[in-house]
């Protein structure tokens, strides 16, 4: 009988032992879902990106840049009709008592429209 309670305790021990040595395969398979993880997570942030450039792109497609004209040879028939964000925000600007050289620089109109947009709204007033 103490040769059984001997035999069964050496088991124990020798058991014990063996499984702190031993492979853990759950801490195997958090690590491998953790970098399943990231790797995922690195993947979408790539295609955010990828995806952010093509939008930039389609817009920049759609809104093509007009090219740049020398002011000196600007005549009445090239000037583009002024949007009316930007009437709205030149008047904005002249009713917080700014300048018209500060005013056709922060809303990137040239001094001359500027002043057309600010008497066009006097004439509308009257």
């Amino acid at each position: 009988m103490e040769t059984l309670i001997i035999l069964l305790f050496s088991l124990a021990l020798i058991l014990l032992i063996i499984s702190f040595f031993g492979k853990d395969k759950v801490a195997k398979l958090e690590e491998d879902l953790e970098q399943m993880t990231l790797t995922y997570m690195q993947d979408i942030y790539q295609l955010k990106k990828k995806v952010k450039i093509l939008e930039e792109e389609f817009v920049i497609q759609d809104d093509p840049v007009p090219p740049v004209k020398d002011k000196s040879t600007v005549t009445s028939n090239d000037i583009e009709p002024i949007h009316d964000i930007l009437k709205s925000q030149v008047l904005s600007l002249y009713s917080q008592g700014l300048t018209l050289d500060q005013i056709a620089r922060q809303s990137s109109l040239t001094k001359e429209q500027t002043l057309s947009v600010i008497e066009q709204q006097r004439l509308r007033g009257e």
